[in-house]
């Protein structure tokens, strides 16, 4: 039964048993109003609905998903391993901690493959057969026209190629808010597959239709696809996410961004598919993620926060919650849910303007502005535009740098995929900060080492030191953790229009650095740099003084934060019961007498 007391009264539980007869684990409210749990190490390790069960089911696949995922629970939950250690009481909040189920997992992995990698698969798929596309243009201009293109034109048409991506992202960023609130996360993100397919056909078959336009067009389609994947992966995943996993399961998009970064770097390697015969079908890969998602996704749930707060049908939001977590008592959720519903009705759905006008969102509308531009005006894109001239000068042969672009993109994953580990257990500010500091840093020491290489031979060296220390401290904080953030600081009728917000920064920054550093960089040189370790400083101060630590905290608590900062009040139920349905109440109170 489950029964909520109030005082310092302990009221049992009930739990499935486990294999081993474990006993049922209690909880209760002390006198300071904190829900308090035993430790759930061994729930965990014999519950049969857990992650270690289901993977058990996969035959050989459980080979290497079970130790992933042995590894997400023990960092996500490090009191799992302690016996009869107690819990922290700044952590107490309601009910069990979330646990990586199968489902869970698998809609994760299936959201963050079919859009997140994409993403980052066409931020680098033209860079290694530039030459073999131009080229294409040439030939097709002059088989047209009889006459060779000019120059111009094709500097021309080659900018418009590579900058149609962004402006497409803008684009596709600026349909978050509709499109999420009319078709659902799950709906959008089905919808967004047929922009990547579409291009996909266009572009593997431009060179048989003798065609470059289709390939410029493509790239505006990608784009889009890239504006609404890149805002609405994060949002679905941060609201079917436990609170204890919503930081690791947050950071997975990213990671499947950096994964398509580096497979495109892989697979264009002039020994694979960048070269004059293969390029029409590296770019059509891109594809084939899309297939597969739009063929698996439709039979994961939609977003319970979704169903439950914006269409209203409990019923189906328990069901998917039900299914998420591996158990059947999933009312703590549900009525969490039902009070962040309630402290929202009087202000309803906000649109863009009224985002900008709500003095109770105010910080957290800075907030992400400052993250989202900061993440792209730190100069991530500049360390990789001199990347190859950096490892050139310190005598890495021409032939060769295409090989090291690819380590570089290895260790952008590997960086990635640790902060998946450690988000949960070092929170999220930490990560934002130590990321921000260490890309200064990096940037103020590149300036230095790139004037000085020309007299002292081994500063070409300390510029190698720098790029990588500049890619791991992005890696880790500023590149996965703001999407994160815009999740957890706004609540379900804000969201979406602060994720349009936010990624319409994003792209206008990435845009903007693409258009405007060419020019710095020739008439700054390395000096640019500093510019860059000027923007990570002002970050950093922000986040410092202003960005609070949302690590285990439901929605609702940050809001109350974020409330105290803004200087207005929450509308709140005296009791947290008192947001939950009568019927579902009583419901509740008769199956207590009942088993009582």
């Amino acid at each position: 039964m489950i029964n909520r007391a109030r005082g310092s009264e302990a009221v049992p539980q009930q739990r499935r048993a486990s294999s081993t007869g474990a006993a049922p684990a209690w909880r209760g409210r002390g006198a300071a109003g904190l829900w308090r749990t035993q430790p759930q190490a061994q729930l965990w390790e014999d519950e049969p609905r857990g992650l270690r069960g289901r993977l058990s089911q996969l035959g050989p696949a459980r080979a290497v998903l079970c130790p992933l995922g042995e590894a997400v629970l023990s960092v996500c939950d490090p009191h799992s391993s302690m016996k009869g250690g107690k819990q922290d009481s700044s952590e107490g909040t309601r009910g069990a901690r979330g646990k990586m189920t199968l489902p869970l997992a698998l809609v994760a992995l299936i959201s963050a493959f079919g859009s997140s990698f994409q993403y980052g698969y066409n931020v680098s798929v033209i860079n290694s057969p530039a030459p073999y596309m131009q080229d294409f243009y040439n030939r097709t201009y002059l088989e047209r026209t009889g006459v060779p293109m000019d120059r111009g034109f094709q500097t021309l048409l080659w900018s418009l190629t590579v900058s149609m991506f962004p402006l497409g992202g803008l684009f596709g960023s600026l349909l978050v808010w509709p499109m999420v609130n009319n078709c659902g996360r799950k709906g959008t993100l089905l919808i967004n597959n047929l922009f990547s397919i579409a291009a996909a056909i266009l572009m593997g078959t431009s060179e048989l239709a003798k065609t470059f336009e289709v390939i410029i067009l493509s790239r505006v389609l990608m784009g889009i696809f890239a504006g609404l994947a890149s805002n609405v992966v994060p949002m679905f995943l941060g609201e079917m996410s436990p609170k204890n996993l919503r930081g690791a399961v947050g950071v997975v998009p990213q990671l499947f961004i950096t994964i398509g970064i580096l497979a495109a770097q892989i697979l264009g390697l002039h020994s694979i598919l960048g070269n004059a015969e293969g390029w029409p079908v590296l770019l059509g890969l891109t594809g084939i993620p899309s297939l597969l998602q739009l063929l698996t996704l439709p039979f994961f749930p939609e977003s319970p926060r979704h169903l439950l707060i914006q269409k209203g049908t409990e019923e189906q939001a328990r069901r998917a919650l039900q299914r998420l977590r591996g158990r059947q008592d999933v009312d703590d959720e549900i009525q969490e849910m039902y009070q962040e519903n309630l402290s929202e009705k009087e202000e309803g759905q906000f649109s863009v303007l009224s985002l900008f006008t709500f003095r109770g969102l105010r910080w957290q509308l800075i907030s992400i502005i400052v993250m989202m531009a900061g993440q792209q005006l730190s100069g991530v894109n500049g360390v990789f535009y001199y990347a190859d001239r950096i490892f050139e000068s310190a005598g890495v042969h021409s032939s060769s740098i295409q090989y090291v672009t690819v380590s570089i993109g290895a260790i952008n994953v590997v960086m990635t995929l640790l902060a998946v580990f450690i988000v949960e257990s070092l929170g999220r500010r930490i990560l934002l900060l130590a990321g921000f500091v260490l890309c200064s840093a990096s940037c103020a020491l590149l300036t230095l080492a790139l004037n000085l290489q020309s007299t002292v031979s081994w500063m070409s060296y300390l510029s190698i030191v720098c790029v990588i220390a500049y890619i791991i401290g992005h890696a880790i904080g500023p590149s996965p953790i703001p999407a994160v953030m815009i999740t957890e600081m706004f609540l379900q009728s804000s969201r979406p229009a602060a994720f349009m917000v936010g990624g319409s920064v994003h792209w206008l920054s990435n845009f903007t650095v693409g258009l405007l550093f060419l020019y710095m960089e020739a008439g700054l040189g390395p000096y640019s740099f500093l510019i860059f370790c000027a923007i990570c400083v002002a970050t950093v101060l922000y986040i410092f003084f202003i960005v609070p630590e949302t690590k285990n905290k439901t929605f609702m608590e940050i809001n109350r934060i974020m409330a105290k900062r803004n200087r207005v009040e929450v509308q709140e139920s005296k009791e947290l019961r008192d947001s939950y349905p009568l019927s579902r109440q009583e419901e509740k109170k008769s199956l207590s007498s009942s088993e009582m």
